[in-house]
């Protein structure tokens, strides 16, 4: 499958894309997914065939960088895309200079993914929409 990859002002479909992953599929309460950083962050989003299909969003505390919200429905699971757009948005906020690491809010299942890229858990398990997550982090 091919896919597209960019930077996007269309905020509605990637929040659609994280109420279909995170609040219907994973029952994320939906007071716990929607927050106002939604306002302030940049916002990825991936298509294939011009069908909005994976997001993440990045924000930026001082010098670390923070990619949060990554998700991709079900059906474009195991196909690559969550590399891609996880390259991406790591490439977005190197380019970005100044910062000194990434961090993330992974969820516990997927350390390993994240690991692949450079990121290590740097503490311990914590509850987040239910969810068992901790925080990791790429030092740049």
């Amino acid at each position: 499958m091919t896919y597209s990859i960019a930077i996007t002002d269309d905020v509605q479909a990637c929040v659609a894309l994280r109420i279909a992953v995170f609040v219907d599929e994973q029952k994320v309460p939906m007071e716990d997914e929607i927050d106002t950083l939604d306002g302030e962050a940049v916002h990825i989003l991936a298509t294939h065939d011009g069908k909005p299909v994976g997001t993440a969003r990045l924000l930026q505390e001082g010098a670390a960088g923070r990619i949060g919200r990554v998700c991709i429905l079900a059906d474009h699971r195991g196909t690559g895309l969550g590399a891609q757009l996880m390259t991406y948005a790591i490439d977005a906020l190197r380019a970005r200079g100044g910062l000194t690491s990434i961090q993330l809010a992974a969820q516990s299942y997927a350390t390993g993914f994240y690991q692949r890229f450079g990121f290590e858990v740097i503490g311990p398990d914590y509850d987040d929409g239910g969810i068992p997550h901790c925080k990791m982090e790429l030092r740049l």
